[in-house]
Protein backbone atom coordinates (compact mmCIF):
# COMPACT_ATOMS: atom_id res chain seq x y z
CA UNK A 1 0.00 0.00 0.00
CA UNK A 2 2.84 2.45 0.85
CA UNK A 3 4.39 2.09 -2.54
CA UNK A 4 1.25 2.69 -4.26
CA UNK A 5 0.66 5.58 -2.69
CA UNK A 6 4.62 6.94 -2.96
CA UNK A 7 3.77 5.59 -6.64
CA UNK A 8 0.75 7.37 -6.85
CA UNK A 9 2.78 11.12 -5.36
CA UNK A 10 5.09 10.43 -8.08
CA UNK A 11 2.99 10.11 -10.90
CA UNK A 12 1.37 13.60 -10.01
CA UNK A 13 4.18 15.39 -9.22
CA UNK A 14 5.62 14.20 -13.10
CA UNK A 15 2.41 15.49 -14.56
CA UNK A 16 2.51 19.06 -12.24
CA UNK A 17 5.67 19.29 -13.26
CA UNK A 18 5.00 18.45 -16.92
CA UNK A 19 2.38 21.46 -16.48
CA UNK A 20 4.88 24.09 -14.89
CA UNK A 21 8.61 23.22 -17.00
CA UNK A 22 9.57 25.32 -19.33
CA UNK A 23 10.93 21.89 -21.05
CA UNK A 24 9.34 18.82 -20.98
CA UNK A 25 10.36 15.13 -22.12
CA UNK A 26 8.07 12.71 -23.44
CA UNK A 27 8.75 8.96 -23.94
CA UNK A 28 6.75 6.50 -24.99
CA UNK A 29 7.22 2.83 -26.86
CA UNK A 30 6.62 4.42 -30.23
CA UNK A 31 5.06 7.18 -31.90
CA UNK A 32 3.42 7.53 -35.27
CA UNK A 33 4.98 9.56 -37.87
CA UNK A 34 1.34 10.43 -39.41
CA UNK A 35 3.02 11.53 -42.76
CA UNK A 36 4.98 8.75 -43.63
CA UNK A 37 2.65 5.79 -41.77
CA UNK A 38 5.39 4.36 -39.89
CA UNK A 39 6.47 4.37 -36.27
CA UNK A 40 9.48 5.99 -34.51
CA UNK A 41 10.16 3.18 -31.52
CA UNK A 42 11.04 4.37 -27.93
CA UNK A 43 10.56 8.22 -28.64
CA UNK A 44 12.05 11.19 -26.60
CA UNK A 45 9.53 14.30 -27.51
CA UNK A 46 11.83 17.17 -26.60
CA UNK A 47 8.99 20.17 -26.04
CA UNK A 48 9.70 23.73 -25.04
CA UNK A 49 8.13 26.82 -24.30
CA UNK A 50 4.81 24.95 -25.73
CA UNK A 51 6.38 23.67 -28.99
CA UNK A 52 8.66 20.96 -30.01
CA UNK A 53 12.09 21.08 -29.93
CA UNK A 54 13.23 17.44 -30.79
CA UNK A 55 11.79 14.14 -31.62
CA UNK A 56 15.23 12.16 -30.23
CA UNK A 57 15.29 8.74 -28.85
CA UNK A 58 15.45 7.42 -24.69
CA UNK A 59 18.64 7.36 -23.92
CA UNK A 60 19.54 10.87 -25.67
CA UNK A 61 20.58 13.27 -23.67
CA UNK A 62 17.70 15.17 -21.81
CA UNK A 63 17.66 18.79 -21.90
CA UNK A 64 18.85 20.08 -17.90
CA UNK A 65 16.15 20.58 -15.80
CA UNK A 66 13.29 18.94 -18.12
CA UNK A 67 10.02 17.49 -16.46
CA UNK A 68 9.68 13.76 -17.33
CA UNK A 69 6.86 11.99 -18.66
CA UNK A 70 7.17 8.77 -18.82
CA UNK A 71 4.55 6.21 -20.48
CA UNK A 72 5.67 2.55 -21.09
CA UNK A 73 3.23 1.03 -23.51
CA UNK A 74 1.81 3.97 -24.76
CA UNK A 75 1.54 4.86 -28.75
CA UNK A 76 1.85 8.73 -29.38
CA UNK A 77 -0.02 10.57 -31.99
CA UNK A 78 -0.11 14.01 -32.65
CA UNK A 79 -2.90 15.99 -31.36
CA UNK A 80 -6.19 15.63 -33.63
CA UNK A 81 -8.20 17.79 -35.07
CA UNK A 82 -12.22 17.85 -35.94
CA UNK A 83 -13.01 20.36 -38.50
CA UNK A 84 -16.80 20.52 -37.56
CA UNK A 85 -17.70 21.06 -34.34
CA UNK A 86 -20.61 22.79 -32.48
CA UNK A 87 -19.20 23.24 -28.87
CA UNK A 88 -22.49 25.45 -27.76
CA UNK A 89 -24.54 22.91 -28.86
CA UNK A 90 -25.86 19.15 -27.13
CA UNK A 91 -27.83 16.25 -28.71
CA UNK A 92 -29.27 16.15 -25.62
CA UNK A 93 -31.87 19.19 -26.45
CA UNK A 94 -33.23 19.06 -30.26
CA UNK A 95 -36.22 19.94 -31.69
CA UNK A 96 -38.10 22.29 -29.50
CA UNK A 97 -36.60 21.05 -26.38
CA UNK A 98 -33.92 24.17 -26.39
CA UNK A 99 -36.33 26.19 -25.19
CA UNK A 100 -36.52 25.08 -22.04
CA UNK A 101 -33.38 26.78 -21.35
CA UNK A 102 -32.39 30.57 -21.36
CA UNK A 103 -29.90 31.70 -23.27
CA UNK A 104 -26.62 31.94 -21.22
CA UNK A 105 -27.54 28.22 -20.73
CA UNK A 106 -25.47 27.30 -23.86
CA UNK A 107 -21.99 28.86 -23.19
CA UNK A 108 -21.81 27.48 -19.84
CA UNK A 109 -22.85 23.93 -20.97
CA UNK A 110 -19.78 24.66 -23.73
CA UNK A 111 -16.97 24.74 -21.10
CA UNK A 112 -17.80 21.11 -20.47
CA UNK A 113 -17.79 19.99 -24.12
CA UNK A 114 -14.55 21.84 -24.66
CA UNK A 115 -13.17 20.03 -21.88
CA UNK A 116 -14.22 16.70 -23.20
CA UNK A 117 -13.36 17.22 -26.37
CA UNK A 118 -9.98 17.84 -25.18
CA UNK A 119 -9.08 15.05 -23.34
CA UNK A 120 -10.84 13.00 -26.11
CA UNK A 121 -7.65 14.18 -28.00
CA UNK A 122 -8.84 16.54 -29.71
CA UNK A 123 -6.31 19.30 -29.38
CA UNK A 124 -7.45 21.47 -32.37
CA UNK A 125 -11.00 22.08 -33.45
CA UNK A 126 -12.51 24.34 -36.03
CA UNK A 127 -16.34 25.23 -34.29
CA UNK A 128 -18.31 25.95 -37.87
CA UNK A 129 -21.37 27.83 -36.38
CA UNK A 130 -22.68 29.32 -33.35
CA UNK A 131 -24.86 31.89 -31.86
CA UNK A 132 -24.03 35.22 -29.91
CA UNK A 133 -20.44 34.63 -31.00
CA UNK A 134 -20.31 32.17 -28.55
CA UNK A 135 -17.62 30.02 -29.74
CA UNK A 136 -15.43 33.42 -29.96
CA UNK A 137 -15.78 33.96 -26.47
CA UNK A 138 -15.21 30.40 -25.80
CA UNK A 139 -11.57 30.63 -27.78
CA UNK A 140 -10.93 33.65 -25.47
CA UNK A 141 -11.96 31.96 -22.54
CA UNK A 142 -9.75 29.15 -23.23
CA UNK A 143 -6.50 30.89 -24.83
CA UNK A 144 -6.61 33.27 -21.45
CA UNK A 145 -6.02 29.94 -19.26
CA UNK A 146 -9.37 30.61 -16.85
CA UNK A 147 -10.93 26.46 -18.76
CA UNK A 148 -9.19 23.69 -20.81
CA UNK A 149 -10.06 23.35 -23.86
CA UNK A 150 -8.89 22.64 -27.53
CA UNK A 151 -7.48 25.18 -30.02
CA UNK A 152 -10.55 26.65 -31.36
CA UNK A 153 -10.79 28.38 -34.62
CA UNK A 154 -14.34 29.68 -34.67
CA UNK A 155 -16.77 30.90 -37.10
CA UNK A 156 -19.58 32.83 -35.11
CA UNK A 157 -22.95 33.03 -36.90
CA UNK A 158 -23.20 30.74 -40.14
CA UNK A 159 -24.31 32.73 -43.23
CA UNK A 160 -27.26 31.69 -44.73
CA UNK A 161 -30.42 32.67 -47.22
CA UNK A 162 -34.26 34.15 -45.81
CA UNK A 163 -36.11 30.71 -45.04
CA UNK A 164 -32.57 28.27 -45.31
CA UNK A 165 -30.84 26.10 -43.34
CA UNK A 166 -29.11 28.81 -41.55
CA UNK A 167 -32.05 30.62 -41.08
CA UNK A 168 -35.00 30.19 -37.91
CA UNK A 169 -37.29 28.49 -39.23
CA UNK A 170 -39.52 26.59 -36.78
CA UNK A 171 -41.51 29.44 -35.86
CA UNK A 172 -44.91 30.96 -37.01
CA UNK A 173 -44.58 34.18 -38.81
CA UNK A 174 -46.28 36.16 -35.74
CA UNK A 175 -42.94 35.12 -33.62
CA UNK A 176 -41.02 37.42 -36.32
CA UNK A 177 -38.23 34.98 -36.03
CA UNK A 178 -34.70 35.65 -38.18
CA UNK A 179 -31.52 34.38 -38.02
CA UNK A 180 -28.61 36.83 -37.50
CA UNK A 181 -26.43 36.09 -40.20
CA UNK A 182 -29.46 35.99 -43.23
CA UNK A 183 -28.28 37.20 -46.40
CA UNK A 184 -29.95 37.65 -49.98
CA UNK A 185 -27.70 39.33 -52.22
CA UNK A 186 -23.99 39.21 -53.43
CA UNK A 187 -23.62 42.44 -51.38
CA UNK A 188 -25.01 41.47 -48.02
CA UNK A 189 -22.99 38.68 -48.31
CA UNK A 190 -20.03 40.32 -47.98
CA UNK A 191 -21.22 42.65 -45.46
CA UNK A 192 -21.87 39.73 -43.54
CA UNK A 193 -18.29 38.33 -44.06
CA UNK A 194 -17.37 42.15 -42.78
CA UNK A 195 -19.24 41.57 -39.65
CA UNK A 196 -18.12 38.15 -38.88
CA UNK A 197 -14.16 38.91 -39.28
CA UNK A 198 -14.92 42.26 -37.32
CA UNK A 199 -16.12 40.50 -34.09
CA UNK A 200 -13.88 37.54 -33.97
CA UNK A 201 -14.64 35.21 -36.69
CA UNK A 202 -11.33 32.75 -37.90
CA UNK A 203 -13.36 30.81 -40.91
CA UNK A 204 -16.30 31.56 -42.51
CA UNK A 205 -19.19 28.94 -42.56
CA UNK A 206 -22.34 28.96 -45.25
CA UNK A 207 -25.11 27.27 -45.62
CA UNK A 208 -25.57 26.70 -49.31
CA UNK A 209 -27.87 23.94 -49.27
CA UNK A 210 -30.74 22.71 -47.25
CA UNK A 211 -30.27 20.78 -44.23
CA UNK A 212 -31.49 17.42 -41.93
CA UNK A 213 -31.80 19.27 -38.64
CA UNK A 214 -33.60 22.43 -40.22
CA UNK A 215 -37.25 22.97 -40.67
CA UNK A 216 -39.59 23.25 -44.09
CA UNK A 217 -36.36 22.41 -46.67
CA UNK A 218 -34.72 19.58 -47.92
CA UNK A 219 -31.23 18.43 -48.05
CA UNK A 220 -30.90 18.70 -51.79
CA UNK A 221 -32.38 22.25 -52.74
CA UNK A 222 -29.34 24.93 -52.91
CA UNK A 223 -30.25 27.84 -50.84
CA UNK A 224 -27.54 30.62 -51.82
CA UNK A 225 -26.88 31.63 -55.70
CA UNK A 226 -23.20 30.91 -57.14
CA UNK A 227 -23.24 35.09 -57.03
CA UNK A 228 -23.74 35.34 -53.22
CA UNK A 229 -21.22 32.41 -52.60
CA UNK A 230 -18.24 33.98 -54.90
CA UNK A 231 -18.88 37.37 -53.37
CA UNK A 232 -18.72 35.51 -49.56
CA UNK A 233 -15.97 33.58 -50.70
CA UNK A 234 -13.92 36.94 -51.97
CA UNK A 235 -14.39 39.00 -49.44
CA UNK A 236 -13.33 36.34 -47.06
CA UNK A 237 -10.50 35.12 -48.90
CA UNK A 238 -9.15 38.93 -48.47
CA UNK A 239 -8.87 38.90 -45.13
CA UNK A 240 -7.16 35.11 -45.35
CA UNK A 241 -10.08 33.38 -43.95
CA UNK A 242 -11.05 29.94 -45.29
CA UNK A 243 -14.54 29.74 -45.61
CA UNK A 244 -16.65 25.98 -45.32
CA UNK A 245 -20.06 25.11 -46.81
CA UNK A 246 -22.74 23.21 -45.58
CA UNK A 247 -23.62 21.84 -48.35
CA UNK A 248 -25.53 18.45 -48.87
CA UNK A 249 -27.01 18.41 -52.45
CA UNK A 250 -25.67 17.66 -55.51
CA UNK A 251 -26.37 21.66 -57.18
CA UNK A 252 -25.24 22.74 -54.04
CA UNK A 253 -21.93 21.17 -53.53
CA UNK A 254 -21.25 22.27 -57.25
CA UNK A 255 -21.63 25.76 -56.88
CA UNK A 256 -19.87 26.17 -53.66
CA UNK A 257 -17.06 23.99 -55.72
CA UNK A 258 -17.25 26.45 -58.57
CA UNK A 259 -17.60 29.59 -56.00
CA UNK A 260 -13.53 28.97 -54.47
CA UNK A 261 -15.21 27.59 -51.00
CA UNK A 262 -12.61 25.86 -49.60
CA UNK A 263 -14.12 22.92 -47.89
CA UNK A 264 -17.67 21.24 -48.38
CA UNK A 265 -19.17 19.57 -45.12
CA UNK A 266 -21.50 16.79 -45.22
CA UNK A 267 -21.29 15.93 -49.26
CA UNK A 268 -24.17 14.01 -48.95
CA UNK A 269 -25.06 13.90 -52.01
CA UNK A 270 -22.46 14.72 -54.23
CA UNK A 271 -23.07 13.42 -57.82
CA UNK A 272 -20.12 12.19 -59.98
CA UNK A 273 -19.36 15.92 -61.53
CA UNK A 274 -19.18 17.19 -58.25
CA UNK A 275 -16.54 14.55 -57.22
CA UNK A 276 -14.70 15.28 -60.43
CA UNK A 277 -14.36 19.51 -59.42
CA UNK A 278 -13.62 18.81 -56.01
CA UNK A 279 -10.57 16.81 -57.35
CA UNK A 280 -10.02 19.10 -60.24
CA UNK A 281 -9.72 22.15 -58.13
CA UNK A 282 -8.40 20.23 -54.46
CA UNK A 283 -11.84 20.93 -52.48
CA UNK A 284 -11.45 19.07 -49.42
CA UNK A 285 -14.94 17.32 -48.40
CA UNK A 286 -16.10 16.58 -44.71
CA UNK A 287 -18.22 14.20 -44.45
CA UNK A 288 -19.78 13.45 -41.52
CA UNK A 289 -20.71 9.44 -41.66
CA UNK A 290 -20.54 8.18 -38.42
CA UNK A 291 -23.37 10.60 -36.54
CA UNK A 292 -26.23 9.12 -38.17
CA UNK A 293 -26.10 5.75 -35.78
CA UNK A 294 -26.34 8.18 -33.00
CA UNK A 295 -29.46 9.91 -34.15
CA UNK A 296 -31.11 7.24 -35.16
CA UNK A 297 -30.81 5.63 -32.35
CA UNK A 298 -31.23 8.23 -29.83
CA UNK A 299 -32.92 11.42 -31.59
CA UNK A 300 -36.40 10.63 -30.67
CA UNK A 301 -35.59 10.21 -27.16
CA UNK A 302 -33.80 13.66 -27.32
CA UNK A 303 -36.77 15.75 -29.29
CA UNK A 304 -35.26 15.18 -32.23
CA UNK A 305 -38.68 15.58 -34.77
CA UNK A 306 -39.73 12.84 -36.96
CA UNK A 307 -39.14 14.89 -39.79
CA UNK A 308 -35.61 15.34 -39.57
CA UNK A 309 -35.34 11.93 -38.40
CA UNK A 310 -36.65 10.60 -41.92
CA UNK A 311 -34.74 13.32 -43.47
CA UNK A 312 -31.20 11.40 -41.83
CA UNK A 313 -32.63 8.18 -42.45
CA UNK A 314 -32.99 9.34 -46.20
CA UNK A 315 -29.08 10.50 -46.65
CA UNK A 316 -27.05 8.76 -44.30
CA UNK A 317 -26.52 5.68 -46.10
CA UNK A 318 -25.99 7.54 -49.64
CA UNK A 319 -23.90 9.80 -47.64
CA UNK A 320 -21.64 6.75 -46.61
CA UNK A 321 -21.40 5.59 -50.15
CA UNK A 322 -20.55 8.62 -51.68
CA UNK A 323 -17.79 8.83 -49.03
CA UNK A 324 -16.22 5.53 -50.42
CA UNK A 325 -16.34 6.38 -53.79
CA UNK A 326 -14.78 10.44 -53.52
CA UNK A 327 -12.65 8.93 -51.17
CA UNK A 328 -11.69 6.35 -53.89
CA UNK A 329 -11.72 9.26 -56.72
CA UNK A 330 -8.34 11.09 -55.12
CA UNK A 331 -10.68 13.94 -52.82
CA UNK A 332 -9.73 15.01 -50.08
CA UNK A 333 -10.81 14.55 -47.02
CA UNK A 334 -10.87 15.85 -43.58
CA UNK A 335 -12.17 14.99 -40.10
CA UNK A 336 -15.74 16.16 -39.47
CA UNK A 337 -17.73 15.05 -37.17
CA UNK A 338 -20.49 17.88 -36.32
CA UNK A 339 -19.82 17.19 -32.81
CA UNK A 340 -22.92 18.56 -31.21
CA UNK A 341 -25.45 16.32 -33.12
CA UNK A 342 -24.10 13.34 -31.04
CA UNK A 343 -22.21 13.88 -27.80
CA UNK A 344 -18.93 16.09 -27.36
CA UNK A 345 -15.83 13.93 -26.10
CA UNK A 346 -16.74 11.21 -28.81
CA UNK A 347 -15.79 12.60 -31.77
CA UNK A 348 -13.25 9.39 -32.34
CA UNK A 349 -16.21 7.23 -33.01
CA UNK A 350 -16.34 8.30 -36.57
CA UNK A 351 -12.47 6.63 -37.14
CA UNK A 352 -14.28 3.30 -37.77
CA UNK A 353 -16.91 4.39 -39.55
CA UNK A 354 -14.87 5.60 -42.01
CA UNK A 355 -12.38 2.47 -42.14
CA UNK A 356 -15.77 0.59 -42.81
CA UNK A 357 -16.24 2.54 -45.59
CA UNK A 358 -13.07 2.05 -47.51
CA UNK A 359 -10.12 4.17 -45.80
CA UNK A 360 -7.48 2.40 -44.06
CA UNK A 361 -6.71 3.24 -41.01
CA UNK A 362 -3.81 5.93 -41.36
CA UNK A 363 -6.04 7.76 -43.99
CA UNK A 364 -8.36 8.20 -41.41
CA UNK A 365 -6.20 9.47 -38.92
CA UNK A 366 -4.35 11.81 -41.10
CA UNK A 367 -7.73 13.11 -42.11
CA UNK A 368 -7.52 14.76 -38.57
CA UNK A 369 -3.92 15.79 -38.65
CA UNK A 370 -1.74 16.65 -41.35
CA UNK A 371 -4.65 17.11 -44.57
CA UNK A 372 -7.11 18.74 -41.66
CA UNK A 373 -3.86 21.27 -40.77
CA UNK A 374 -3.66 22.05 -44.44
CA UNK A 375 -7.01 22.41 -44.64
CA UNK A 376 -6.60 25.04 -41.97
CA UNK A 377 -3.77 26.70 -43.38
CA UNK A 378 -1.99 25.85 -39.87
CA UNK A 379 0.14 22.88 -40.87
CA UNK A 380 3.48 24.76 -39.49
CA UNK A 381 1.66 24.60 -35.96
CA UNK A 382 -1.05 21.39 -35.58
CA UNK A 383 -0.85 18.01 -37.47
CA UNK A 384 2.15 16.40 -36.96
CA UNK A 385 4.45 15.71 -33.90
CA UNK A 386 7.49 17.17 -35.41
CA UNK A 387 9.96 20.13 -34.59
CA UNK A 388 8.29 23.29 -34.70
CA UNK A 389 4.98 22.15 -33.98
CA UNK A 390 2.76 23.09 -30.78
CA UNK A 391 3.37 20.46 -28.10
CA UNK A 392 -0.01 18.38 -29.02
CA UNK A 393 0.17 14.70 -28.50
CA UNK A 394 -2.37 12.43 -27.59
CA UNK A 395 -1.60 8.59 -26.39
CA UNK A 396 -3.28 5.07 -27.16
CA UNK A 397 -2.56 1.66 -25.96
CA UNK A 398 -2.68 -0.52 -28.51
CA UNK A 399 -1.81 -0.24 -32.56
CA UNK A 400 -4.23 2.76 -34.25
CA UNK A 401 -2.84 1.22 -38.14
CA UNK A 402 -4.31 -2.01 -36.58
CA UNK A 403 -7.14 -0.99 -34.76
CA UNK A 404 -8.63 2.40 -35.25
CA UNK A 405 -10.96 2.01 -32.64
CA UNK A 406 -8.49 2.92 -29.99
CA UNK A 407 -8.37 6.52 -30.64
CA UNK A 408 -11.52 5.91 -29.17
CA UNK A 409 -9.60 5.87 -25.38
CA UNK A 410 -6.90 7.64 -25.17
CA UNK A 411 -5.01 7.46 -21.98
CA UNK A 412 -2.92 10.60 -22.39
CA UNK A 413 -3.35 14.33 -23.57
CA UNK A 414 -0.68 16.82 -23.86
CA UNK A 415 -1.45 20.34 -25.34
CA UNK A 416 1.20 22.95 -25.64
CA UNK A 417 3.62 20.70 -23.54
CA UNK A 418 0.77 20.26 -20.33
CA UNK A 419 -0.47 17.48 -19.51
CA UNK A 420 -4.15 17.29 -19.32
CA UNK A 421 -5.00 13.40 -19.02
CA UNK A 422 -2.32 10.98 -17.84
CA UNK A 423 -2.65 6.97 -17.21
Amino acid sequence: MRMRIVAAALAVSVVAGAAEAATVAVSADRLLDVASGKYVDKPLVVITDGRIAAVEHQGDMVPAGAARVDLPGVTLLPGLIDMHVHLTSSPLFSGYNYLEFTDSFWPIIATRHARDTLEAGFTTVRNVGSDNYEDVGLKQAIDGGFIPGPRIVPAAYAIGSTGGHCDSTYFPPSMKQKGDAVIDSPDEGRRMVRQMHKYGAEVIKICATGGVFSHGDTPGAQQLTLDEIKAIVDEAHRTDMKVAAHAHGAAGIKAAILGGVDTIEHASLVDDEGIRLAVQHGSYFGMDIYNTDYTQAEGKKNGVLEANLQKDRDIGEIQRQNFKKALKAGVKMIFSSDAGIYPHGTNARQFSTMVRYGATPLQAIQTATITAAEALNRAKDVGQATPGHYGDLMGVKGDPLVDVSVLEHPVFVMKGGEVVKHP
